[in-house]
């Protein structure tokens, strides 16, 4: 489905009944890596998934593209939807620092967090050097150089090896987002503002979801973030590297069921 927020055109999916979920891919994704997820609890809850601007089937414009812009098109979205309920918002990786940064800009408006493969601290210096080097790499040579140099990295090496019908999906998927979406995403989360000081202050029931294999982002992000977040639960999926999601989605969903039913989130 398509709709047009801020004169820019998104694509979007919307199955289900209940509470609604709030899907938000990562980079340089679309919303087609959340389809394991929708596919399995759209029997429970109401899914809703977008392309965020310059990814998969919606428009771009130049960036930057910051977290707190990328919240406000999600927001937008939901507008249009006419929810008159809070929702669960489902974030992976980026999506993990939308959620966050919906967060802090719409709080009444959540009542639910799934984090998965995120961290919230902002970028370091030598982080915000690498963004560089990666707008650099996507303005000379396109976005299959940007897929080229992830690719590998956002799976647990098992996964890399054994699943090439999924590694070329998801090389496609990079190589075909647009430049704009590229380098708009790596100056927002580059310029990102640091969530840590927020994390004590969350009072919605949270779950942290962290593959086992991570080659990104280290385990030891996710514990600090349940150890700030009061009463957040916090799963590490085994054989499942940055797209645990896709690698393990039986293990992911399982886990992600648990938490909803946990909370009477069901329909």
């Amino acid at each position: 489905m398509i709709v047009e927020l801020h004169g820019i055109k998104f694509a979007y999916s919307d199955q289900g009944h209940g509470t609604p979920i709030l899907f938000i891919h990562g980079y340089p994704l679309s919303r087609k890596i959340w389809l394991p997820q929708i596919e399995h609890l759209s029997k429970l809850c109401r899914t809703i998934s977008l392309d965020l601007r310059g990814h998969g089937e919606s428009q771009e414009k130049p960036g930057p593209y910051t977290m707190d812009m990328l919240a406000v098109d999600c927001k937008a979205l939901l507008d249009s939807l006419q929810l008159n309920r809070p929702i669960i918002l489902c974030g992976l990786s980026m999506g993990g620092y939308i959620s966050l940064a919906f967060l802090r800009q719409f709080s009444s408006q959540v009542a639910g967090l799934i984090l998965a493969s995120t961290r919230a601290n902002a970028d370091t210096i030598e982080g915000q050097k690498n963004r560089e080097k990666a707008i650099a790499l996507a303005e000379q040579f396109g976005p299959a150089a940007i897929a080229e140099s992830m690719l590998s990295k956002m799976f647990a090496p098992d996964t890399y090896m054994s699943c090439p019908a999924l590694v070329s999906e998801i090389r496609d998927m990079m190589s075909a987002t647009s430049i704009e979406g590229i380098v708009g995403d790596l100056n927002g989360m580059k310029n990102r503002i640091d969530s840590t000081s927020i994390l004590p202050l969350i009072k919605v029931p949270t779950l942290i979801v962290h593959g086992a294999d991570d080659q990104l982002i280290p385990l030891s992000v996710a514990r600090d973030m349940h150890t700030a977040i009061p009463g957040s639960t916090l799963a590490f999926i085994p054989g499942a590297g940055h797209l645990l999601n896709l690698e393990q989605p039986r293990l992911f969903n399982q886990a992600v069921e648990n938490f909803l039913l946990a909370h009477a989130y069901g329909r």
